[in-house]
């Protein structure tokens, strides 16, 4: 996942410099994941020399197409010398299969870092990142305050969609908006245009919101209790789905202009997702997309999916779409107004008490 896969390098480190010893792992093709320690005693801050006396060295031959052979030495002695015991490695140019980086219990893969590690690191992160959630999620059921999580790959028409949401429900009740990017306020801008507030978070390399970031922008924002809570996160269907904002339910867009597959692909994102909106469905017309093989799909990896078909442009869909944000609100007004009921009725209990003693 994104927090132990480098996408952050220049704002976040992970591990840093290599310890002494430290691991190599390699996937074979099969999908099973072999390690193996070095351990060089010294810094990587200089150029390693493979130039040392082949000791050991063994030959690999390749032929070509045009029926030619060469010969090149592999060395594994020395100080990078390692054993493969029974195994045998293949060193071959031609193509012998898929690779799959996602099959050991990390789910990923980063060079020069154990799947055990990778494993910790994420736990450690998303442990954290629940915390705030939680607190996030607490604030807004404590005031009745329903919260969306709009996720999507870039250009599926998220931002165009939101403010047309806005558009026909900002008459009926307090919108507050939070937009993720990794750079500029163009968006917020966007939303600031409809009348409702918004407030823009730059990520800088980091792609994805998270609870800590929503946190503080509800201490910027202070939306109204009862009101609706709109956060559109960094376009990209792969690290958000990981992250849990305190939101009530993660709304996954696919538009039409995108491929029926994308479910298939990305799994992980509509697997987190409650909702799924089929965006620019006035489009279908002229492009040979199957909308019926994508909701197909996306039910193939979350068959309780909510799927809705819309046009932000045409309206076309969005009337369900509305009514279902409506009874999300409904619900967590009813929430709101029980557990008020329940705290005075506990606080009558505590003066009776107090008035018999």
């Amino acid at each position: 996942m994104c927090t132990v896969c480098g996408c952050g390098a220049g704002e976040t480190k992970i591990e840093g410099v290599h310890a002494k010893p430290h691991e190599h792992t390699h996937v074979h093709e099969d999908g099973t994941v072999h390690t193996h320690t070095h351990d060089h005693g010294h810094d990587h801050d200089h150029a390693h020399s493979h130039a040392a006396a082949l000791v050991g060295a063994h030959a690999h031959s390749h032929h070509h197409g045009d029926g030619s052979e060469h010969s090149h030495d592999h060395v594994h002695s020395g100080e990078h010398a390692h054993s493969h015991g029974g195994e045998h490695h293949h060193h071959e140019h031609g193509v012998a299969g898929d690779l799959d980086y996602g099959t050991g219990p990390a789910g990923a893969h980063v060079p020069g870092m154990s799947q055990a590690r990778m494993v910790q690191i994420e736990q450690d992160i998303l442990s954290k990142n629940n915390t705030y959630a939680a607190a996030n999620r607490q604030n807004f059921d404590e005031r009745g305050i329903f919260a969306l999580n709009l996720v999507s790959s870039p250009g599926s028409g998220k931002t165009t969609l939101l403010c047309k949401t806005i558009e026909l429900l900002k008459d009926k009740v307090a919108i507050s908006v939070v937009e993720g990017d990794q750079q500029t306020s163009n968006d917020a801008e966007r939303i600031r245009a409809t009348g409702v507030q918004a407030l823009q978070i730059n990520t800088g390399k980091g792609c994805h919101l998270d609870g800590h970031m929503v946190g503080h922008a509800l201490e910027r924002l202070q939306p109204a209790d009862e009101s609706l809570f709109l956060i559109e996160n960094v376009g990209n269907l792969v690290c958000p789905a990981a992250f849990d904002l305190g939101e009530h339910h993660k709304v996954a867009i696919l538009s039409v202009t995108e491929g029926e597959d994308k479910p298939l692909k990305y799994p992980d994102m509509f697997r987190a997702a409650d909702v799924m909106l089929l965006n620019k469905c006035d489009l279908l017309p002229y492009l040979e997309f199957d909308a019926d093989l994508a909701e197909a799909n996306a039910r193939r990896v979350n068959p309780d999916l909510t799927i809705f078909r819309v046009s932000a442009t045409s309206g076309d869909g969005l009337s369900a779409w509305l009514d279902w944000i409506q009874s999300g609100l409904e619900a967590q007004r009813a929430k709101r107004s029980e557990s008020v009921d329940a705290l005075k009725r506990r606080v009558a209990e505590l003066e009776r008490q107090l008035a018999e003693k």
